[in-house]
């Protein structure tokens, strides 16, 4: 996978005091790069509760906001709020974010694997990097709980931009459950947001 540009994690890094926040600078090593890309969607009491949905593209995590969390039904068109790039340490991170810091509140890792881009245009295949620029991605997740086809898809809301996360049609979706209730629970800790707000 390419490097990032130290220059991508530049708006995150000045969002945060890396002195008062448990969060990650981006800064450590994550190792040997992975041939396979990572998906991760972190579970986050912040001043709402929303799910932050992230693709490893091009050495960093984008991300979305996706205030109503993932679903298995093709027919929900879930907002997806573009934010900061995140960088590849964030992954792994759980913990409670101080009150006073950006983005405060409870973070669990709700969901996370490896995922597989399928976009094409007139049946050529479109890198990642390129399809993100374009506004369109299409993509296989392998999740712990999320697995199957997904699409994000770019459109405008006024003057602000906004995606539409939707499943597709296939094996693994299930329009009678509601996964974001029924595994509430962190996919590598098995704790949930209660359980860090219960030990602050």
């Amino acid at each position: 996978m390419t490097m990032s540009d130290d220059r991508d994690l530049q708006p995150y890094r000045e969002k945060r005091d890396f002195g008062a926040t448990p969060e990650p600078s981006g800064e450590e090593s994550t190792g040997a790069e992975l041939e396979v890309p990572i998906f991760v969607i972190q579970k986050h009491n912040a001043s709402h509760l929303h799910y932050d949905f992230r693709l490893e593209i091009n050495g960093v995590l984008k991300s979305w906001s996706v205030p109503k969390g993932p679903s298995l039904n093709p027919k929900d068109k879930r907002l997806a709020v573009p934010t900061e790039d995140h960088p590849m340490s964030y992954a792994r991170f759980e913990g409670v974010i101080p009150k006073g810091n950006y983005g405060a509140g409870e973070v669990i890792v709700w969901d996370t694997g490896t995922y597989r881009n399928t976009t094409e245009r007139n049946g050529e295949p479109i890198s990642v990097d390129r399809a993100a620029e374009r506004g369109h991605i299409t993509f296989e997740l392998n999740g712990e709980k999320l697995r199957g086809g997904y699409a994000l898809t770019r459109f405008r809301s006024g003057d602000e931009e906004a995606w539409l996360l939707v499943k597709k049609d296939d094996e693994y979706a299930n329009p009678e459950c509601n996964i974001t209730e029924e595994k509430p629970a962190s996919a590598i800790s098995g704790r949930t947001i209660e359980d860090l707000r219960s030990s602050r």
